[in-house]
């Protein structure tokens, strides 16, 4: 039997996210009917909220004339990004059910680089020349303001539309209206270029705290605007990719509920199986240091806590400075004054474990909760020094490897805890079990 979800309610009421997550919910049949029953100006707007895989399905339901009313009343940069979203064979047939206007308009956002603000741009901003008065101007944004993606600035342009200043609405309304334009401008406004990264572009974002920007070209031409909630999108993002690489796994293209088992193990499987290969050398430096373990078999019960230790202090180090990358807190020219820094910060961390190791062991001999031998005090030395070691140099592998990374034009945040904490854990037994043997000189003889 057909749901409808939206009988005996009063659908203006409702927000269009909230109706888009009750469609959500519902089977393709029942989701496709009551999206029909919508008002036809609340569908566009429900349609921007819902998710890629159900905007597709809900494409593939309905008939050309509905879809050319859908895509024809969307926002263009709303538009692009589910265009982005769609296979090219059906990204072809929608974009011809556009009308003329919206199709160049469609066809220009695609035509810019993927990872450029081009892409995230719209075409509808209210612009005024700086002749105008106060009075026309804002006669103008009455007729033609509806479309506009906000109306927070107004946007002053010359006869060729090239952009000379950008005015709060507020300055706007609170000026006589016989007021020219142009004595309301203080020729002070910042833009976004239209090839720029759109890395860049979250950076001036948060550097200049504004809700939108406009964007022109490498002439100065005002060919649109960026708004913070496209933004905002793109951070969400990039955080999402940042983590997941962070976590060893490759980054998922599309949400991990829709994600297919077999891509899910085709994104872990990779890192994994570098880590695998990483920690056999881990085995074969063991068995390196196999007669030592023979001659000291108290020296394996401090293996794990050792080498747990460099991987965590190297994974903390890791996070610290990927994520102050991140925010241009540091740069490749910073990486001597991070080094001196986690160098200090290493000793200190090393020294702290090495005295809680040292002192768990002369707790434990003296209160016979484990007998460690006639030279316990040797042992608990051993472990002391290690730590001091292991935690050092893992705290400088950690911060390090962003840097080289970055150099080769990688992404930091392929350095994974995971990649960090292998590479600590092969290296630190070396270092173990180098100083067990400076230490334990006469007993391992």
């Amino acid at each position: 039997m057909e749901k409808n979800i939206f009988e005996g309610n009063l659908i203006e009421d409702l927000h269009p996210n909230d109706i888009a997550d009750q469609l959500e919910e519902l089977s393709e049949k029942d989701r496709i009917l009551n999206f029909f029953l919508l008002p036809r100006t609340q569908k566009t707007e429900v349609f921007t909220y819902l998710d890629p895989k159900v905007q597709q399905e809900l494409l593939e339901g309905l008939g050309k004339k509905d879809i050319a009313d859908l895509l024809n009343g969307m926002a263009p940069d709303d538009r692009t990004e589910f265009f982005i979203d769609l296979p090219d064979d059906l990204i072809k047939s929608t974009i011809n059910l556009l009308d003329e206007k919206e199709r160049k308009t469609a066809l220009q956002l695609l035509g810019y680089p993927e990872d450029s603000v081009g892409r995230l741009m719209t075409p509808n901003y209210i612009q005024a020349k700086k002749n105008w008065t106060v009075e026309y101007t804002l006669q103008h944004i009455k007729r033609f303001g509806r479309k506009a993606e906000t109306l927070n600035f107004i946007y002053i342009v010359d006869e060729h539309d090239k952009l000379l200043d950008d005015i709060k609405i507020g300055k706007l309304l609170l000026a006589d209206s016989d007021t020219k334009i142009e004595e309301l401008c203080d020729d002070n406004f910042i833009a976004l270029k239209s090839m720029m990264n759109q890395e860049e572009a979250i950076h001036i974002f948060e550097d200049y705290d504004r809700t939108a920007l406009p964007v022109i070209s490498d002439t100065g031409i005002l060919v649109g605007i960026v708004t913070v909630d496209d933004i905002l999108d793109i951070v969400k993002e990039r955080d999402t990719e940042d983590i997941q690489k962070f976590g060893g796994v490759e980054a998922l293209d599309i949400p991990y509920r829709d994600t297919p088992l077999l891509t899910l193990f085709q994104k872990r499987a990779g890192w994994l199986i570098i880590l695998f290969l990483g920690e056999m050398l881990t085995a074969s430096a063991m068995v390196h240091f196999e007669d030592e373990l023979e001659k000291a078999v108290v020296l394996a019960l401090f293996v794990p806590l050792i080498i747990s230790s460099g991987g965590n202090s190297g994974s903390q180090a890791a996070t610290l400075i990927i994520r102050a990358m991140a925010l241009k807190e540091i740069g490749l020219k910073d990486w001597w004054y991070v080094m001196k820094k986690e160098i200090f910060s290493g000793l200190l961390l090393g020294l702290t474990l090495g005295i809680i190791g040292f002192t768990r062991i002369v707790i434990w001999q003296g209160l016979n909760f484990y007998d460690y031998g006639p030279h316990w005090i040797l042992i608990g030395s051993t472990v002391a020094c290690s730590l001091l070691g292991i935690v050092l140099w893992g705290t400088l592998s950690g911060s390090m490897v962003p840097f080289i990374l970055r150099l080769f034009k990688l992404d930091p945040a392929t350095s994974s805890a995971p990649f960090v904490a292998t590479l600590v854990d092969v290296t630190g037994l070396i270092i173990y079990f180098s100083i067990a043997s400076l230490f334990l000189k006469e007993i391992l003889l």
